[in-house]
C-alpha cells in the first residue's frame, strides 16, 4: 500500500470503528444513486468504507483502513486495502466506479478521478459543495470553523466537472429522518449531535477538536431556553432540504 492509502487509512482506522452502526445507507440517497448507476453490471466501489450505498452488482471495493474493511458485512464484495490513487484493476474493467462521501478524505482526489475513469466507462460521485456550508445552522451558528476546514479538503464541484471531462450535476437533498448519520444527516434533530458517539462518524468533527465542545455546548443551551427552536422553525416544517449534497456522473 503506498502512502497516500496508508495516510487515508490511518484516519479511518482511528475513527471509522463504528461506521457500520452510525454509517447505514439511507435508502433515498441509495434510491439516487441506483438511478445514477443506470444498467451498469459491474460496479467498482472507491474508497468503500464498510460497504454502505455498495450495489449488488460490485465485483470490487477499494478501501485503504483495515478498520473500515473489517466492518464490512458478511457477503460483501471483495475488498483490497488500497487507495483511490492506485485502483488494483486493468483499464475498463468495470461498467462504473462509484465514490459515495470519500473523494475528501484522498491525497490526490485529482489523481483519484483519474484512475476511476480509466478502470470504468462511467463514473459517479455522491460529495458535497462546499459552496453550501452556510446554508447549514449547525456551520453557521455554531462552528463557522469547519469552513476554511472544509474549503481546504473539500474539491469543488467545478474541478470535479473538471476532472471528469464534463459531467451531470443532481442535487441530493437530505430527507428530515435521513438513517444515514453523516455531517448535515440531523438538520431537523438538533439533538443528535449532542451525541458523541453520532459526532465520531463525521470526520470534520473529529478533526476540528476544541471547537467542537465549545458549539456542543452552545447548541445544548440553546436547545434547552427553545433558542434553536426560535431560529430555526420554518425547518421544522420540511420533508427535505438541499444542503449542498451532489451526485456527479461522468457524461
Amino acid at each position: 500500500m503506498d502512502d497516500g492509502a496508508a495516510r487515508a487509512g490511518a484516519i479511518y482506522d482511528e475513527i471509522g470503528r463504528a461506521y457500520a452502526s452510525t454509517r447505514r445507507p439511507d435508502p433515498r440517497v441509495e434510491a439516487a444513486i441506483r438511478t445514477a448507476l443506470g444498467d451498469a453490471a459491474a460496479v467498482v466501489n472507491v474508497g468503500a468504507g464498510a460497504g454502505s450505498y455498495e450495489p449488488p452488482q460490485t465485483v470490487l471495493a477499494v478501501e485503504p483502513s483495515a478498520a473500515m474493511i473489517a466492518q464490512r458485512p458478511q457477503g460483501a464484495a471483495p475488498a483490497v486495502q488500497a487507495a483511490a490513487e492506485r485502483i488494483p484493476l486493468a483499464d475498463g474493467a468495470c461498467d462504473a466506479a462509484l465514490a459515495v462521501l470519500t473523494i475528501h478524505h484522498w491525497a490526490d482526489p485529482a489523481r483519484g478521478v483519474s484512475e476511476m475513469r480509466r478502470v470504468a466507462r462511467r463514473v459517479v460521485i455522491l460529495t458535497w459543495d462546499p459552496d453550501h456550508a452556510e446554508a447549514f445552522w449547525l456551520v453557521r451558528d455554531y462552528l463557522p470553523e469547519s469552513i476554511a476546514l472544509d474549503r481546504s479538503r473539500m474539491p469543488a464541484i467545478a474541478q470535479v466537472c473538471e476532472w471528469l471531462g464534463g459531467a451531470e450535476v443532481t442535487p441530493v437533498p437530505v430527507p428530515h429522518d435521513c438513517v444515514d448519520g453523516f455531517f448535515a444527516a440531523f438538520w431537523r434533530r438538533p439533538e443528535a449531535y449532542l451525541d458523541p458517539r453520532v459526532r465520531a462518524g463525521m470526520s470534520n468533527l473529529v478533526r476540528l477538536g476544541a471547537p467542537v465542545d465549545r458549539a456542543v455546548a452552545a447548541l445544548r443551551a440553546d436547545l434547552e431556553s427553545g433558542a434553536w427552536h426560535v431560529r430555526n422553525r420554518d425547518l421544522l416544517a420540511l420533508d427535505e432540504i438541499d444542503l449542498g449534497y451532489r451526485l456527479v456522473v461522468s457524461r
